[in-house]
């Protein structure tokens, strides 16, 4: 995968437009149809209570409300690092919101006060993530966070 050419094909895509809401849905779909394989690309963002609650994302219907530090998502978040998982079914704590999900990476959202939430991808794929893919998808990530904070300095 060519993550150089991604990265410049989402920082297009992102750099016009100053809504944070327009710019994380672009970005989740840009993701699930640029990246092969996948069955599920979406934000979850933290809450005051410490839970994740779902954000803009392209797939089936997901789960709305992820319980802090629970879940792939959970502890990617609390821990603030990329988890990647080979397959779901022997992650303990996983949690569920599509059965035909098989493998997952979550990579923090953060900015300079700390992570705010996650951005989550499922496959249909056991093994579908590699240390490429999460090298890649993070600096997909930290582009999209780096498009929102430059709005918020410019306004």
């Amino acid at each position: 995968m060519d993550y150089d050419l991604l990265l410049v094909q989402v920082r297009g895509l992102l750099e016009d437009e100053s809504d944070f809401i327009a710019n994380a849905a672009n970005f989740a779909s840009f993701v699930a149809n640029e990246l092969p394989d996948l069955n599920w690309a979406g934000f979850y963002f933290a809450q005051p209570n410490g839970d994740l609650l779902l954000g803009p994302f392209w797939g089936k219907p997901a789960c709305t409300r992820l319980a802090a530090g629970r879940g792939v998502c959970g502890i990617a978040f609390t821990s603030s690092r990329t988890v990647v998982v080979d397959d779901v079914h022997e992650f303990a704590d996983h949690i569920a919101c599509d059965t035909a999900s098989q493998s997952e990476i979550v990579v923090p959202v953060r900015d300079d006060g700390g992570v705010y939430g996650v951005f989550d991808i499922d496959s249909p794929m056991k093994a579908r993530f590699s240390d490429e893919d999460r090298a890649g998808i993070e600096r997909l990530v930290e582009a999209f966070t780096a498009s929102v904070r430059s709005r918020a300095t410019a306004n």
